[in-house]
């Protein structure tokens, strides 16, 4: 997903707002849930957001996401977002994020969630990675 960055979207430094950046963020995670859940997905958490670099107004923002890990009825999306300067072309890594999404049916009840198999070298790394989060997660929640 790639979105210009609009005046509107400022903060008092003149960058953009990170709650803009955070509600992007959380488009594209439900987007990437939903589908491989399909079906309506919720946010639980937000994991270890990242602000590396400012993005600014007129920049093309582009957030990449994959489902990193699926547990019964939740999934771990790891997003990574990107700043394109119109003018230089250069790309800059901005963002990092993981969104725990829960499955969840029209009555909001928690369903299952289809395994996420990782293919390349890179998304076992992911689906390794994210184990080991998830465990981190469950042992804060539940001691």
């Amino acid at each position: 997903m790639t979105e210009l960055m609009m005046p509107n979207a400022t903060n008092f430094a003149g960058s953009i707002f990170g709650g803009n950046i955070l509600a992007l963020a959380d488009k594209v995670a439900y987007v990437c849930s939903v589908k491989h859940a399909g079906t309506t997905t919720v946010t639980a958490s937000v994991d270890r957001v990242n602000f590396k670099h400012p993005i600014h107004v007129g920049q093309l923002v582009t957030c990449y996401a994959n489902v990193n890990l699926a547990g019964k009825t939740s999934m771990e999306v790891g997003i990574m977002i990107e700043a394109k300067d119109i003018h230089t072309r250069e790309i800059t890594t901005t963002n990092s994020c993981y969104f725990t999404m829960v499955a969840v049916d029209d009555q909001g009840n928690k369903v299952a969630v289809p395994e996420a198999i990782p293919e390349s070298a890179e998304e076992i790394k992911w689906h390794e990675k994210a184990k080991i989060r998830r465990a981190v997660r469950l042992r804060e929640i539940f001691g």
